[in-house]
């Protein structure tokens, strides 16, 4: 197990949950693919299911629609066994990443399918269907034909097909990956606003860390099918727990230090810390440091490390510019600074000692 996965019960995960998922297993061929996932989802919520390919964040979210069968564990929403309940009864609906549009139906009459297969009273599907439309802002567009919609009104379509069965929770298996990247940004936008306004359960997987910070009430990092962290948005960036946690969730600075009399020193750096004495590794996030625009530290900075480099490479990006720093020996720092102009030479840099975080080593899986 990694060496987080104690922390899959975060401090702050709900305390009544809607969805329970306990002890989760699933083999293929008998290969290992979910190993003793548990997690907490509220009522509500928007929930981030976040890892690299492979890690097994779709088979998660198809274990809780009912696609596959578990080979070990149980779900629950509610006080019912979820895992036991065949997946067209089970009150979860799901937006595929290609939508799964039929192009020979309208818009009206893709929305309206689910409730037709359900049987649901046919002088009550209009005004649902309608509803949910009107819910994704999309009803001027009820007798449009799918291929006249744009990638975006399309995901509206599928969300509108979803929310129209009145789920207590929304599966999204990578919705936004087909689109462009200024579409994307706009559809998050809009994806969070809409959860917040429908005050549906959202569970939403992505590989885009990105996405997931503008998106989630907290994010269940995904780890060769173990939980590597669970934590809101800012936590699991500002206090990763491990070092893959620290690397996969923006960049960092991987400093393997060694602790000792109060002092943490990796190569030419040393800052002080209240670790206990031995080995320790730390993330330190770019934009944690800066250019030391005198000799000696600002008093009311706190605790504060200083040191010098030469200017490797200079990566312009608009208001911030990226560094990279060769403090000797090819010990490489990067840096994250409000664009200064062209950087050449030596430069003195400093950072909050506060701000080198202690991140556990994740073990081998």
């Amino acid at each position: 197990m990694s060496a987080a996965s104690s922390s899959a019960s975060d401090k702050r995960a709900p305390s009544e949950a809607l969805l329970s998922i306990r002890k989760v297993e699933k083999q293929f061929a008998k290969r290992p693919v979910l190993r003793g996932i548990s997690l907490e989802v509220a009522s509500g919520e928007f929930l981030t299911i976040l890892g690299e390919s492979g890690s097994g964040k779709t088979t998660l979210l198809r274990l809780i629609a009912g696609f596959e069968q578990l080979d070990g564990g149980e779900i629950w929403m509610g006080g019912e066994r979820l895992d036991k309940i065949p997946a067209y009864r089970r009150q979860v609906n799901t937006v595929f990443q290609s939508y799964a549009i039929f192009p020979h139906l309208s818009v009206f009459d893709n929305v309206a399918y689910g409730l037709r297969a359900k049987l649901v009273p046919r002088d009550e599907i209009p005004a649902r269907v309608r509803q949910a439309l009107a819910m994704v802002k999309i009803s001027e567009f009820e007798r449009s034909a799918p291929s006249r919609l744009s990638g975006g009104q399309q995901q509206r379509v599928a969300l509108a097909r979803a929310l129209v069965n009145r789920p207590r929770v929304l599966l999204l298996d990578e919705p936004l990956s087909a689109l462009d990247a200024n579409l994307r940004r706009q559809m998050q936008i809009e994806l969070k606003s809409l959860q917040r306004e429908v005050g549906i359960t959202f569970i939403f997987v992505t590989h885009d860390q990105e996405e997931a910070m503008a998106l989630s009430d907290r994010i269940a990092l995904l780890r060769a099918g173990r939980l590597e962290q669970v934590a809101e948005p800012r936590e699991i960036y500002g206090c990763p727990k491990t070092a893959y946690a620290a690397q996969f969730i923006g960049q960092t600075n991987l400093l393997r230090a060694e602790v000792r009399e109060g002092t943490a020193t990796t190569g030419p750096i040393a800052w002080p810390s209240s670790e206990p004495p031995g080995p320790a590794t730390f993330s330190l996030r770019p934009e944690s440091i800066r250019l030391a625009l005198s000799a000696q530290p600002a008093a009311s900075s706190g605790a504060t490390a200083q040191f010098q480099g030469q200017i490797k490479n200079q990566t312009f990006g608009g208001a911030m510019d990226l560094l990279e720093i060769d403090c000797g020996n090819s010990y490489l720092i990067r840096a994250r600074v409000p664009s200064p102009g062209s950087l050449t030479g030596r430069q003195k840099f400093e950072f909050n000692a506060s701000d080198a975080v202690r991140v556990l080593e994740s073990s081998d899986t």
